[in-house]
């Protein structure tokens, strides 16, 4: 029996969100450059190279869509905030371009907000969740790297981060894409969501 979302493969790439056809379901996977929003959808989607990985933060520089088997639902990644060695015309083009996907899609199930576990919630990250709520867009917070916690220190970080965000610890989802830690929970959540009618 097949693995939830397993059968994931690359659609396209865009560089706005009036190019994408409707579909039935989506989400969203959205973060800082260089926060493993690659890495994470490679270990969801059981794929090393489904999405590329980078050692240059913020070379996600277009709406990337990935297909979930046959199915009319996508995985979709945008490109990564907070990288400021791009021009601020490059910038504001990329800012444009995640605002424009995320207020166009009727299907948009969830937005997927990646912060680093160890740094907790930035300034842009913080900026992200209110305007996510402003916009009534569903949200779930993906603490990623958990590996740089120390394991004696994981729990009170996540109720840190928590805290931060004005949400219950067990609200964030504590994941490390490089050791596999809270992948298959993960991966069952995005599946879920993607199932929805």
């Amino acid at each position: 029996m097949a693995q939830p979302l397993q059968n994931t493969r690359f659609l396209l790439s865009a560089s706005d969100a009036r190019q994408l056809e409707p579909c039935h379901a989506e989400v969203a996977f959205v973060g800082r450059s260089n926060v493993g929003k690659s890495t994470l959808l490679n270990a969801l989607t059981h794929h090393r190279q489904l999405a590329r990985v980078s050692r240059t933060p913020g070379r996600t520089r277009l709406i990337n869509v990935f297909a979930v088997g046959d199915a009319d639902r996508w995985i979709v990644d945008l490109p990564g905030y907070g990288y400021a060695k791009g021009s601020k015309t490059e910038n504001a083009t990329w800012q444009a371009m995640i605002e424009g996907y995320l207020t166009s899609r009727d299907s948009l199930r969830m937005v997927f907000v990646l912060m680093d576990a160890e740094i907790g919630p930035t300034p842009l990250d913080h900026q992200m969740m209110e305007w996510l709520a402003s916009a009534s867009i569903p949200a779930l917070v993906v603490g990623n790297k958990v590996d740089k916690v120390g394991a004696s220190r994981r729990e009170a970080q996540r109720r840190r981060v928590a805290a931060a965000l004005g949400r219950e610890p067990q609200s964030i989802a504590w994941v490390s894409a490089d050791k596999g830690t809270g992948i298959p929970e993960m991966r069952t959540v995005v599946a879920n969501v993607l199932a929805q009618d």
